[in-house]
């Protein structure tokens, strides 16, 4: 028969075993009951199994070369070059060096601004324009160009007709 497996922890017999796959590596905790319970594990609330298992590893993951690692998750460019993905929002920031350039080559700019609908670009653009017309139709009538002032209003009447907006 084989022996029990020990806790990692206190080398008592382990009843709890946890199993975690990052990766493709499979990592694996065998506890006791009691550093079981003083880790956490029996409380769903406070219990954060990728904490336990980056400190009950006994093979800890090699140092990037670069230098670079997220300290939220442990994230370096290797890992992200393997899967194409980063591992928390904090990796934005800690591999700021890697990411930035390549966003800059794949984006507009490296700020996310969001897609307006073309409606709602198109009816913005004809608020401004009557903005526009309406002051210009201002600064005609205090200047007394009252032709100028007609065309303006002419003008705010036909883009009012375009937008579907009652006349003023």
């Amino acid at each position: 028969m084989a022996s029990p497996l020990k806790c990692d922890i206190c080398d008592k017999p382990a009843t709890v075993h946890l199993t975690q796959i990052v990766n493709h590596k499979v990592h694996k905790v065998d506890l006791c009951e009691a550093c079981a319970q003083a880790k956490g594990v029996t409380d769903p609330s406070g219990f954060s199994l990728a904490d336990l298992l980056l400190k009950a590893s006994l093979n800890p993951e090699p140092a990037s070369p670069t230098g670079l690692r997220c300290e939220q998750c442990g994230f370096v460019p290797e890992d992200y070059k393997k899967t194409g993905r980063l591992g928390c929002p904090h990796c934005y920031e800690a591999l700021s060096g890697l990411v930035g350039p390549m966003l800059e080559n794949l984006h507009k700019g490296t700020a996310h601004t969001g897609k307006v609908p073309e409606r709602a670009l198109a009816r913005k653009e004809l608020e401004e324009r009557l903005q526009t017309l309406e002051s210009n139709l201002k600064t005609a009538i205090d200047a007394e160009r009252y032709e100028d002032a007609a065309k303006f209003r002419d003008e705010i009447m036909q883009v009012r007709e375009q937008a579907g907006l009652p006349s003023a």
